[in-house]
């Protein structure tokens, strides 16, 4: 009966051992505007992201650039809100801006609107 268990349990082992394993830390992460949030309390991060927070905004700002449509608070919040979250979330930056973002795994781009994503 043990060699059995030894026969089937061997290869199980060497199977888990080889297989990666996919871990959270893995997996693609946006920063997007949470839509339970009001668009004043959104403006205010947005504001915060774009200005004292360091996010490039430029691809937002104007009505030539590829984010610039749709040309809502939300929409520029998560553009912004994904830019400063790349840029500084292994610096110690998060997706928080008081509770108006959340980390999505689905990736928000759109059209030629292209949120960025750093491993």
């Amino acid at each position: 009966m043990s060699t059995f268990l030894i026969r089937i349990l061997l290869p199980l082992l060497i199977i888990a051992i080889t297989i990666p394993q996919w871990s959270e830390a893995e997996s693609e992460q946006w920063c997007i505007a949470d839509e339970q949030t009001p668009d004043d309390e959104l403006q205010a991060a947005l504001n915060w992201a774009c200005g004292k927070g360091g996010a490039d905004c430029s691809k937002m700002q104007q009505e030539n650039q590829p984010c610039f449509l749709p040309n809502t608070i939300r929409d520029h919040a998560s553009f912004a809100f994904n830019s400063y979250y790349q840029t500084y979330k292994h610096k110690g930056g998060s997706c928080y801006f008081k509770g108006a973002a959340m980390i999505t795994e689905l990736d928000p781009s759109h059209g030629s609107c292209h949120y960025e994503y750093n491993p």
